[in-house]
């Protein structure tokens, strides 16, 4: 069977790749063809796009490459009618893929299968419809989103597991590498360790890591070790780390996070990944006009959290940080909260053993390939 994968970013990639990896399994004869990264192309098949040609985020990154975005997308629509493959599988990413989607149901017969589903929970509900309409089977990875997709919209879907549950819990099997190891290898002292995990875009490290730097280095008790993001040049973040003295490592975020003794975390997939691997947290969100974007958080999402963490526990684990809540006083102050022996901390660890419990120890790429392959033979 042939299968057209579509990613826009570093973890769509990482997510993407082991769902690849399962439809192997299942489907030894499996062909790929994709837009995505390098995990993905080393399972193998042919990739058409690098992710990073479509990771544009914010109003003023995509008008200033909507060209790169429009003829990417224009190409993608006559790649697969010309590969014609059994199935188009989407993750995340929904300004594009939603396009893409809406594209090949009305001018092809291929089904369309939707992996990590969109967070129309949060915002831009009215998505629904164009779901409903043009996606086949949608796989979620959240918990709380079947309530809302089969009760709320009566749209059926596949809760599936939690992808960063089961890749956390695969290094945490595998890995081997002691405290005393890890600091040796990356010139660490014996100082506790305070991780910045600060997103995997320009514009989120740009708006997020100078302030995040500040806050940490007022407790200098503690060392601090920034994890860079894949396909983030060493040159850029230069002109924020001078001079503050922090260690850089470059894709070792788990193994910085089993050695981590608390983690500065901009909000998304990496707020879950700290929280599974058990190190108390501070979610920080810089935006522009932050007190404007403030107010409009409050009439816009639907959701009262913006962390994954706070949304699958239904309630507030770890503190956020958002937009005009963001600055170096109060990132320093929820910091100072969650050193050891605090009650704040061990309330934020008996948290994340509730989350463990909602997401369940299901393999999603395992389940979401066996799903997809038996309707794809249909």
């Amino acid at each position: 069977m042939k299968y057209y994968l579509i990613v826009g970013e570093a973890s769509g990639d990482l997510h993407a790749s082991h769902l690849m990896t399962a439809l192997l399994k299942e489907d030894p004869k499996a062909e790929f063809r994709f837009f995505g990264g390098d995990m993905m192309s080393a399972v193998g098949g042919t990739r058409v796009r690098h992710y990073r040609e479509l990771a544009y985020m914010g109003i003023i990154a995509v008008l200033l490459h909507l060209r790169t975005i429009l003829r990417n997308m224009a190409f993608c629509k006559r790649d697969i009618v010309e590969w014609q493959p059994d199935a188009v599988i989407l993750v995340d990413y929904p300004g594009f893929n939603l396009k893409i989607a809406k594209y090949v149901h009305e001018h092809t017969k291929i089904p369309v299968y939707y992996y990590i589903s969109p967070k129309i929970w949060a915002w831009k509900e009215y998505r629904i419809k164009e779901i409903k309409r043009n996606v086949d089977e949608l796989f979620s990875i959240l918990p709380f989103e079947v309530p809302f997709f089969e009760q709320k919209h009566h749209y059926p879907i596949h809760y599936v597991g939690n992808p960063t549950a089961e890749e956390v819990r695969q290094f945490r099997a595998a890995y081997n590498v002691s405290d005393e190891e890890f600091r040796r290898e990356h010139g660490l002292d014996e100082r506790p360790i305070i991780a910045l995990l600060a997103g995997s875009r320009k514009q989120e490290i740009a708006g997020n890591l100078p302030q995040m730097i500040a806050a940490a280095r007022r407790f200098g008790g503690y060392q601090l070790v920034l994890a860079a993001a894949p396909g983030i040049d060493a040159e850029f973040y230069d002109a924020f780390i001078g001079g503050s003295g922090m260690h850089v490592v470059r894709g070792e975020t788990y193994a910085l996070l089993s050695h981590a003794d608390t983690a500065l975390v901009t909000s998304g997939t990496a707020t879950l990944e700290t929280a599974l691997f058990r190190v108390p947290q501070v979610v920080c969100y810089n935006t522009a006009l932050p007190k404007l974007v403030g107010f409009l958080r409050r009439l816009v999402l639907k959701v009262k959290y913006v962390s994954l963490v706070n949304l699958i526990a239904d309630r507030e684990v770890v503190p956020e940080l958002v937009a005009n809540t963001f600055s170096e006083a109060n990132i320093a102050e929820q910091l100072k909260r969650l050193l050891p022996d605090g009650a704040a901390r061990r309330e934020m660890l008996e948290g994340y053993e509730e989350v463990w419990r909602k997401i369940g120890e299901d393999s999603p790429s395992e389940r979401t390939a066996k799903e997809m392959v038996l309707k794809v033979k249909r």
